[in-house]
């Protein structure tokens, strides 16, 4: 694992760009993959950002110097075909951070890619992004309400996804991981039972699947599959007929590439839908979840770190050792 902290130049502010000051950035999976992954090139870190606005360029009408910002990954252009058609998240006009480093002191961003918020802290505020992504997941399932769901995978974003499930009415909820022993899956399994998932297995058991199915004789409604793409063709074992499958767990490593049996995706009259959470259509709704608190920021976000402390917290991340389930840097803390 190779991590490079450079100084770099601020560029100079644009007529529709805003400076912003990054106080909080968290943590992501992607930001871990490229870690552990890719090995073709710099890949700058950090795409979960809450930030103040410091200048604006004479175009910008949205923010003032002060605000709190969340920014955006990627932002639909708002005029294309898709976007006028009222379907932003097919927007291929995107806007992007670009190879813009969340993980920095200071930011120049296009001014459209900045929401404001109000009425919690940066820390907090850095969880809309994830959040955001768990939304998409569940919102793409459709859970009829008081449906069952199951989720595959127990790490932040299906955490997430899981008190989505719950804010949005679905019934039972089961959560499943690996139960590999590690101090980090034997805490975010324990943190599933601790938001109230009815059912927590784990896959390493050998009675997992009769668990399962004792509890849910039919399958579930809706599978949500958060984990890597090689559990897909178990989770869709368990969604009942005309149930619905949704999964948006990725793979750098080249494990990607999977086989399942599609006569019984047919015969079981199932949809499979993958969910990509670009352009950012869920923010606002994720960030009024996190001030409201019908999602609590505090019991996702379980640890921090500085640019000084960066590497060891990426490394005990890596190792399991780490009983984190969201860790956000704190790019001015020494």
């Amino acid at each position: 694992m190779d991590v490079d902290i450079r100084e770099i130049p601020v560029p100079p502010v644009g007529e529709d760009e805003v400076l912003i000051k990054v106080h909080a950035c968290g943590i992501c999976g992607t930001d871990l993959h490229f870690l552990r992954d890719c090995d073709d090139g710099y890949h700058p870190l950090g795409h979960e950002i809450a930030a103040e606005v410091m200048e604006c360029g004479k175009l910008v009408r949205n923010v003032s110097p002060g605000d709190k910002v969340i920014a955006e990954d990627c932002s639909a252009c708002g005029v294309c075909r898709m976007c006028k058609s009222g379907l932003p998240e097919a927007c291929r006009n995107m806007y992007s951070l670009n190879g813009t480093p969340g993980m920095s002191r200071y930011m120049v961003l296009n001014c459209r890619s900045l929401i404001k918020f109000s009425g919690m802290d940066y820390v907090h505020a850095s969880l809309t992004e994830p959040l955001a992504v768990a939304l998409s997941a569940v919102e793409n399932a459709q859970i009829p309400l008081g449906g069952s769901v199951a989720v595959f995978g127990p790490g932040p974003i299906g955490q997430l996804a899981a008190a989505v499930a719950r804010v949005r009415g679905a019934g039972k909820i089961c959560m499943v991981g690996v139960g590999d022993g590690t101090e980090m899956d034997d805490f975010r399994l324990a943190a599933a039972k601790r938001q109230g998932c009815d059912l927590v297995l784990k896959s390493r058991e050998s009675d997992w699947k009769e668990r399962f199915f004792s509890e849910f004789p039919q399958g579930v409604d809706r599978v949500i599959v958060t984990a890597p793409p090689v559990v897909l063709p178990t989770a869709i074992e368990f969604v009942r007929y005309a149930g619905v499958v949704t999964f948006l767990g990725l793979d750098f490593s080249g494990r990607h590439r999977i086989e399942f049996d599609v006569n019984n995706a047919i015969f079981k009259k199932l949809t499979l839908k993958a969910t990509f959470a670009e352009p950012a259509v869920n923010f606002p709704v994720a960030i009024e979840l996190l001030r409201s608190r019908r999602i609590d920021p505090e019991f996702f976000l379980t640890g921090s770190c500085t640019f000084k402390s960066f590497r060891d917290t990426v490394e005990a991340i890596f190792s399991s050792g780490s009983p984190q389930m969201k860790c956000c840097l704190l790019p001015w803390e020494d």
